[in-house]
């Protein structure tokens, strides 16, 4: 809906709610006078009742959670007694007088004490529930949405499988694409090490001999040993699993070996290919 559609609506709204505020102003004004008001009273008494509908309105389209239902409930309670009084108004003839002064609400006894009860507590529990109300907007927090930007990011610095997606191939560094073009690939014993520790300047302080049980029983493999076992492992595997993030959870390595390893094997495929198709 554009903006013009929008305020006339609002207008529409406006009009029928002041329409209808006219009509039960009238019945809330007798009613106030028949149980003692002054005029000046009864002349403000629809305000403290359907004036307090529109709070509670108003206050649980802001609020959320327990808070948006007390206001709810608010609205419920003083519509379903404006509903009432209305109805006596429309029951009873004598209200309806010009002049009139103390008069009865319903023939009953108890019925008329009921009436006059609602009728009287309404005005105080404006007092109470509007405060309440007011409290709560005032001190009302919107929850604070996550900017989409950090979001993002941050689904982008996690891990394929903490995201709990599809394993997606990581593309390889532009050197490692160019590499595999070449017809020669290098053995991979020739290679350098993928990490090395740097040497620290800052003399190393002395901490003793480590414990026999406390020491890695964990065997450091080397870039050989490495290719070794995944021509053991992928030996059965099409070229198409070769990926890198099989070839690392199969060898349980660094996702950086497990892609040195993945181009030299498929140069070993391909290799094996051309002799294959040249004999």
């Amino acid at each position: 809906m554009n903006r013009t559609g929008r305020i006339l609506l609002v207008l529409a709204l406006v009009a029928v709610v002041g329409m209808a505020f006219r009509v039960s102003w009238n019945a809330l004004r007798d009613v106030a006078r028949a149980i003692g008001a002054d005029t000046t009273a009864a002349w403000l008494y629809p305000f403290v009742v359907d004036g307090l509908m529109a709070l509670a309105l108003v206050a649980a389209l802001v609020l959320t959670g327990d808070a948006r239902k007390f206001a709810l409930r608010v609205l419920a309670s003083y519509t379903l007694a404006s509903l009432v009084l209305n109805y006596v108004h429309g029951l009873v003839p004598d209200l309806h007088s010009e002049s009139i002064g103390w008069s009865r609400l319903a023939e009953g006894d108890w019925t008329n004490w009921v009436l006059v009860l609602l009728a009287t507590s309404l005005p105080v529990g404006s007092i109470y529930f509007g405060s309440d109300l007011v409290a709560k907007v005032l001190h009302h927090r919107p929850p604070i949405e996550p900017d989409p930007q950090v979001s993002t990011q941050t689904d982008a610095n996690r891990s394929t499988s903490e995201q709990g997606g599809p394993v997606v191939e990581e593309p390889a560094p532009a050197e490692e694409v160019a590499s595999s073009t070449l017809p020669v690939v290098e053995p991979i014993a020739a290679r350098p090490q993928l990490a090395v520790a740097a040497e620290s300047t800052r003399p190393r302080r002395a901490t003793g001999r480590v414990p026999v049980a406390a020491r890695s029983t964990r065997v450091v493999r080397t870039d050989v040993d490495l290719l070794a076992e995944a021509r053991t492992l992928t030996e059965s595997w099409p070229v198409e699993k070769l990926t890198g993030e099989g070839i690392r959870k199969a060898l349980r390595t660094s996702p950086a070996k497990a892609r040195v390893v993945r181009e030299a094997l498929k140069a070993e495929r391909e290799r094996d290919t051309a002799a294959a198709a040249a004999g």
